[in-house]
């Protein structure tokens, strides 16, 4: 029987990692460690204290439906006829207003579509509606 010097076909080399991964695993929690963190500065500054009250007037205006089909402009109650007219009133004091209809959910559509064809026979364009926070 004659020895050959090479490996067999079935034996590889195998290289075993765990020591190398140890080492990595150490550097890693070292430079964790021993890394410190520097806040970023920024610029200070000392703000200015406004001279001017200003107050913002919003010149929105806000309708209410409620349930029972009762209409209010202004905290006032309005008849479903003389909505146009209360809104042209209000829109000759602002003539950018916006309108907000709020109507409760239980409300009949209709309704809620009727308040919307008199405020835009007013002359309004920008209308939103939205439902009424209880």
């Amino acid at each position: 029987m004659t020895v050959t010097k090479h490996a067999m076909p079935h034996d590889e080399a195998q290289v075993d990692m765990t020591p190398m991964l140890d080492i990595v695993f150490i550097m890693l929690i070292f430079f964790i460690v021993t890394t410190s963190f520097v806040k970023p500065s920024g610029l200070d500054y000392n703000k200015p204290a406004s001279t001017v009250n200003t107050t913002v007037q919003s010149n929105n205006i806000a309708i209410f439906v409620s349930k029972t089909g009762l209409v209010t402009i202004d905290n006032r109650q309005v008849d479903i006829e003389r909505v146009t007219a209360n809104i042209e009133r209000l829109l000759a004091e602002s003539p950018e207003a916006a309108v907000l209809i709020q109507a409760d959910k239980e409300v009949l559509h209709g309704l809620v579509v009727t308040v919307m064809d008199k405020v835009k026979v007013a002359g309004v364009s920008k209308i939103s509606v939205s439902e009424l926070k209880e």
